[in-house]
């Protein structure tokens, strides 16, 4: 397949260009043009177009549209596609010229004749010098790796799961938290707030709230659905490195580098009891029973 298409794309006027990648595939799917839409989801230059008009997620939900329509095998090579630009999508939100390079080091090693083909369409497609991989050097899209999420200036120290498994937020040493659309790997919102780096974070069974631990020595309870910092719970005297949230969402647990746990009422951020016992760090911290029962793990080598 030449790259025909991507040519006559950069030559539309810019309205009618920017019309056609982003309500095109849409079109041929419900006309039942299926093999065109899959012509178009193959051709690195229409990739190379919609990457660069409206970003790599726009692009990557083009598949979902074709994956129903095709044969087993069709599906494979979309999903192959698919696989290779979801992994890549961290790198190509910083840099869009990458999708050569993503492509090539990650689908090389498929010897399908139209990956091989589109392969040879993005070195074609190249007008500068660029790094083309000679081996299949970044993770498959046929691995387990389903992709990154990128966004903190410097480590991850921790992560949870809404229970729905639509968001997750994560927390790191650059003082912040970040919540995630789990599903399109999209960066929701930052929440900042603390003065030190993020050691800890939980989500509230209902999802709707988080509290998150810091070593700047306190917790902070966040409403999810906008960012906002609802409360700040204070009361560890070194680092706070975990916490847990009863099953009822009413009582959290935190632990720290103070040997102590303590037990907060989430609603009002009161302190409700502290936990000695431990002769070294609190690193892990759960309950259960509505909060009747805890555990926890500490640098004593004790739960």
């Amino acid at each position: 397949m030449s790259t025909d298409l991507g040519h006559w794309l950069a030559q539309q006027l810019p309205e009618n260009r920017l019309h056609l990648l982003r309500h095109q595939p849409s079109y041929f799917a419900k006309g039942g043009e299926v093999q065109r839409l899959v012509a178009w989801l193959t051709d690195f230059g229409f990739l190379a177009e919609k990457l660069a008009a409206l970003g790599v997620t726009a692009l990557v939900d083009d598949y979902d549209l074709a994956l129903p329509l095709v044969s087993a095998a069709e599906q494979r090579i979309l999903q192959l596609i698919q696989g290779a630009l979801r992994l890549s999508a961290h790198v190509l939100a910083e840099d869009n010229s990458q999708l050569a390079g993503q492509l090539w080091g990650r689908l090389l090693s498929f010897p399908e004749p139209e990956i091989q083909a589109l392969l040879q369409q993005a070195q074609q497609w190249q007008s500068k010098l660029w790094l083309r991989p000679l081996t299949p050097c970044l993770d498959s899209p046929d691995g387990a790796l389903i992709r990154t999420l990128s966004g903190h200036s410097r480590s991850v120290n921790a992560v949870a799961i809404a229970p729905d498994g639509k968001l997750a937020i994560s927390g790191s040493w650059d003082n912040t938290l970040k919540v995630w659309e789990v599903a399109a790997g999209r960066e929701i919102r930052t929440l900042s707030g603390h003065s030190n780096s993020v050691r800890a974070v939980a989500i509230a069974p209902d999802g709707k709230l988080a509290i998150s631990g810091s070593d700047d020595n306190t917790l902070k309870v966040w409403e999810v659905a906008t960012g906002r910092e609802i409360c700040t719970l204070s009361g560890h005297s070194r680092s706070v490195t975990a916490v847990a949230i009863a099953p009822d969402g009413k009582v959290a647990i935190s632990g720290s580098n103070d040997r102590t746990l303590k037990v907060w009422e989430v609603s009002t951020g009161r302190e409700i009891r502290t936990l000695s016992g431990h002769s070294g760090s609190v690193y892990a911290v759960d309950n259960a029973e509505e909060g009747k029962v805890a555990s926890s793990g500490s640098s004593d080598k004790g739960l």
